[in-house]
């Protein structure tokens, strides 16, 4: 699997390396978590779409989860010759899609995500490097393995890099 873009679809994770372009399309309040080794030219990429295990069937992906999806998409990585303490992590998504449809004062899924995200990253020491978060509008994101940089696409702002 080099050479390309590989597709991570919702409640899915994958690596790449050399040549990879990892690809997530389609972000509203879901959370893209990009991972990176420049030493070892090792990415991995997950679509995070739910803040808990608590809130979907017992049987779901791993990859649905933060607490499920890290831990796994890391190994993952090590086992492709990254180290964890080189890796470093970029957040994308976390909308707030609907808000005008919510009751005021209501904490949007999106916020959900980042928080669950956010706790997740800090709890396996990974240091979070940039984003592109909440707001209300959905994103594309393409972690480019070679070099980390990470190209986010929206409807309204176009292509912006972490």
């Amino acid at each position: 699997m080099t050479g390309g873009e590989v597709l991570v679809r919702v409640a899915e994770f994958k690596t790449g390396g050399t040549g990879d372009i990892l690809v997530t399309i389609g972000l509203g309040s879901c959370v893209a978590i990009m991972l990176h080794d420049a030493d070892a030219v090792v990415g991995g990429l997950a679509h995070i779409l739910l803040p808990s295990p608590a809130l979907s069937r017992r049987d779901a992906a791993p990859g649905k989860f933060p607490q499920t999806a890290l831990p796994l998409l890391l190994q993952e990585m090590v086992d492709r010759g990254a180290q964890a303490r080189r890796i470093t992590a970029r957040i994308a998504g976390g909308a707030s899609m609907f808000a005008n449809l919510q009751p005021v004062g209501t904490i949007q899924m999106g916020e959900r995500n980042l928080v669950a995200v956010r706790a997740a990253l800090e709890h396996h020491g990974v240091p979070l490097v940039g984003s592109a978060v909440g707001e209300d509008h959905g994103r594309t994101v393409r972690l480019f393995v070679d070099d980390g940089r990470v190209e986010v696409s929206t409807a309204r702002r176009g292509v912006t890099n972490l």
